[in-house]
């Protein structure tokens, strides 16, 4: 699998989780910590695959502040992301267990704008560069 590919699989997964979260918020009662974690998530993933498409491999973390910091290396336009990483850090264990965080539907809602700013740009400098990279024919080895 070569980069291009990878970058969309981390999309994918990425785009799976924030689907998902957009969905747990029309059941009743609305699983407030679920949905941010998955927020949290679905901003790690596609933070990652910025990384993957640089043809650098991610570290295994979860922390958004770490990653977003290095997506600045190769795009300081990445800095216009750091207060929605900095809030949705905090998602990324705690709410999955008892006595973490006292969350409330502000929060929830906070976490998928913040998520979708995160995703919406990271995906807008990944996505047509792979789509065109793939529609580029390439040349036979003499």
């Amino acid at each position: 699998m070569d980069r291009y590919d990878e970058a969309r699989e981390w999309i994918k997964y990425s785009d799976n989780d924030l689907t998902a979260a957009n969905q747990l918020i029309t059941h009743h009662p609305v699983q407030v910590e679920i949905v941010c974690y998955l927020c949290q998530q679905s901003a790690e993933k596609v933070l990652k695959a910025f990384w993957v498409y640089q043809g650098v491999q991610p570290p295994k973390t979860h922390d958004l502040n770490l990653l977003v910091a290095e997506c600045m290396k190769f795009d300081e336009k990445f800095k216009d992301l750091t207060d929605e990483c900095i809030r949705l850090n905090v998602y990324s264990s705690q709410p999955r267990y008892p006595f973490g965080l006292d969350l409330i539907n502000e929060d929830m809602r906070t976490a998928i704008k913040d998520c979708n700013k995160v995703n919406e740009f990271a995906k807008s400098l990944i996505i047509p560069k792979v789509d065109e990279a793939k529609d580029t024919p390439t040349k036979p080895h003499s």
